[in-house]
């Protein structure tokens, strides 16, 4: 967990994979896109957010750019490295929502996210999917799922762990449970 949150509620909802190549990274990332689009369809207009968490070179933005995909979206999925933030309009039973994709890697100070204007992508129907939450020491609104991402030895070997840390984050954790 970073130092941003305390979780919301105890939940005990979590997957932990091993993955031995990005065709497995992809599928993970994949069912749990099926498992967002079944939430979203079932609570209209909610909102919720994800970090993900790992080093260098861990696949965050490979895992980002897979579970964006699998949601429908048919464009580029790009690193918003230097943009900070990237929107995808999305849509799910009829209606559209966004996944807004925040790298702040780049960042130099904890509120300069902020001070970008990007709050107010906390409050629209879909979800964030933030990269480097810990520069934004303590500024971020809770998460609901925290995804670790931890680098093998292997260029596309990695482990990943998906945490429920709200009772949201632990519905879309469950269903990916019970799928597997």
């Amino acid at each position: 967990m970073t130092r941003n949150q305390t979780p919301q509620a105890s939940p005990k909802a979590s997957l932990k994979q091993h993955c031995r190549q990005e065709a497995e990274t992809a599928s993970l990332a994949k069912r749990l896109a099926a498992s967002i689009e079944r939430f979203i369809g079932q609570e209209r207009g909610v909102h919720f957010n994800i970090s993900l968490e790992g080093d260098l070179g861990a696949g965050k933005t490979t895992f980002a750019r897979h579970l964006i995909q699998s949601l429908g979206y048919e464009g580029k999925v790009k690193s918003p490295t230097y943009t900070l933030c990237e929107p995808y309009l999305l849509h799910s039973n009829q209606h559209a929502y966004t996944a807004h994709h925040f790298d702040l890697y780049r960042m130099r100070d904890p509120l300069e996210w902020q001070e970008a204007g990007f709050v107010e992508h906390f409050d629209v129907p879909g979800f964030c999917l933030i990269e480097w939450p810990e520069k934004a020491e303590g500024t971020l609104p809770a998460f609901d799922i925290q995804i670790q991402l931890t680098a093998g030895a292997e260029e596309n070997d990695r482990t990943i762990a998906i945490n429920a840390l709200s009772e949201q984050g632990k519905k879309i954790v469950e269903v990916i449970q019970v799928d597997s």
